[in-house]
This record gives structure tokens, sequence and C-alpha cells, in this order.
């Protein structure tokens, strides 16, 4: 298979050669660097909420770096919803840079230059779209 050109779906790519599944590595990185967020989770159903949740995140971040056909839309419409939860927008927008962190760990030496900066950028433009909602 032909690595993306795009670096955020490269980093995606080269951390599913690695990982089969992010959902615990993401939000034990969230609770162990804001544990108030591991209150705003209900108990039952609680992982397939967060494999729910982080599956269409990661959708929205693939459509928000690359084409924009209008997943990306989802980042906006949580903003006031994730409001509406209670859950301030600082936590809101970090969820999207613990992903990044996750990444970068799993990816190691792999990890580039260029998929640095297009993530830095990436991050700084939700940071942006949260700020504006």
């Amino acid at each position: 298979m032909m690595a993306s050109s795009n670096p955020i779906k490269r980093s995606f790519e080269l951390a599913a050669e690695r990982c089969e599944d992010l959902t615990p590595l993401v939000y034990r990185r969230l609770f162990d660097v804001h544990p108030e967020a591991r209150t705003m989770f209900r108990t039952e159903g609680n992982e397939l909420v967060k494999g729910s949740m982080l599956a269409l995140t990661i959708d929205a971040l693939l459509d928000f770096a690359g084409e924009r056909t209008g997943h990306f839309r989802l980042i906006e419409a949580e903003v006031s919803s994730h409001d509406a939860y209670g859950t301030p927008r600082e936590l809101f927008a970090a969820f999207f840079g613990i992903i990044a962190q996750t990444l970068r760990e799993i990816v190691g030496a792999d990890w580039s230059d260029e998929i640095d900066a297009a993530w830095r950028k990436l991050l700084g433009e939700i940071e942006g779209v949260v700020a504006a909602r």
C-alpha cells in the first residue's frame, strides 16, 4: 500500500501499522493530563462511547486536514454540543492535541518534521474554529 502524501493521514497510517486500537492510549493520556475529563464520561457503555467519539473525531480531523468534504464540520457542531455538556472549550480543543501526542509516541522515529509541522498547523486551525464558535 502506498503511503499518503497528506502528512496527517500518513501519521494515522503509520500508527495503524503499529497499534490496533488508539482508543485506550488516547483516553489514558487524556485522563492523565486532564483528570477532570474522567468524570465527564458515563460509566455504562463507556468504552463504546469513547471509541465512537474517537472514530468520529479522526474522520473529522482527516477531512479538516484534507479535502474538507463536510465531515470536518463535526468539529464546529461538537463545540456547541460540548458547551451544553459543560465541557470547557480548552479541554475540547486539547483533545485534538492529545490525539497528536499519542500518534507521535506510537510512530516514534518515523514522526517527521513534515508531519510535526502539519499537526502544529492543523491544531492551530482547530483552536481558531473552537474559539470562533
